[in-house]
């Protein structure tokens, strides 16, 4: 039962570029009276898209309760609550357990999805994660720290699918992430890191398991970087689309065989 009326909104920011920010991501943040953003992750730019009488409050130095407490200091007032967070939440976002609260308090919410950093550093890397007869496959994974990943979910268990990986949150353990990769994977498999995705500052890293550990250490960067791994980053020995082959029948179009 709703018993308040206030309206929280979980906005994903996307990964850096303002402009990446959905119309109604964007749509949302302008009409926002309380805006809760993600400091050390959220460009400020998208909080320029806010009105000037917009109250805001960065979570970096917040705990649950605390951000949890600005929504229930206004849940009898008419207000929209943007919770804006980077890139997609719904990946690594720590949202369910803020939309668990908002569901016990029957406060009314919704999720706006946003362009993960995934999205962004593969745009940059100007590379299709799925190419037919390489990768079908695209597994969103990070190693185990404070965070426990389960054993079977683990990067030397994952190496062993051979499939195209995007490692979060892992970068400044680099040399432990190749270590379990070369459990499944060939010394020679190409990888890249992408730093800071769309922002003005990115950087790209390419290499192989062999030697991306020694290039990421040499540039110092050990923190909001994306590790791509697989084959699909030779973007070699790949086949044509079957959706826009000539040859290809399908319910919109006839094959042109000759």
């Amino acid at each position: 039962m709703n018993n308040s009326i206030v309206k929280v909104y979980f906005i994903g920011a996307g990964p850096g570029d303002p402009e990446l920010i959905t119309v109604k991501g964007k749509r949302i943040v302008e009409e926002a009276d309380i805006i809760i953003y993600a400091g050390s992750l959220v460009n400020r730019r998208v909080l320029e898209y806010a009105k000037d009488s917009a109250q805001f409050f960065d979570s970096a130095g917040m705990n649950l309760d605390e951000v949890l407490k600005v929504i229930d200091d206004n849940r009898k007032s008419s207000s929209i609550i943007a919770r804006v967070h980077s890139g997609d939440p719904s990946i690594y976002g720590a949202i369910q357990e803020q939309i668990e609260w908002c569901e016990k308090q029957g406060i009314s919410y919704e999720v706006i999805p946003g362009v993960s950093s995934l999205f962004g550093a593969s745009a940059s890397l100007h590379q299709e994660l799925t190419l037919p007869g390489v990768s079908q496959t695209v597994i969103v994974t990070r190693i185990s720290g404070r965070t426990k990943v389960p054993l079977r979910e683990s990067i030397r268990e994952i190496s062993k699918i051979g499939a195209t990986l995007a490692i979060f949150l892992s970068i400044n353990r680099i040399e432990d992430v190749v270590k379990d990769l070369l459990n499944g994977y060939a010394k020679n498999t190409p990888a890249a890191v992408v730093y800071r995705a769309t922002w003005p500052e990115e950087m790209i890293i390419r290499g192989t398991l062999e030697d991306i550990a020694d290039k990421v250490k040499a540039e110092s960067i050990d923190r909001q970087a994306l590790i791509f791994v697989g084959d699909v980053l030779n973007r070699r020995g790949f086949e044509l689309s079957k959706l826009y082959h000539k040859d290809f029948t399908h319910s919109l179009r006839e094959a042109k065989s000759e």
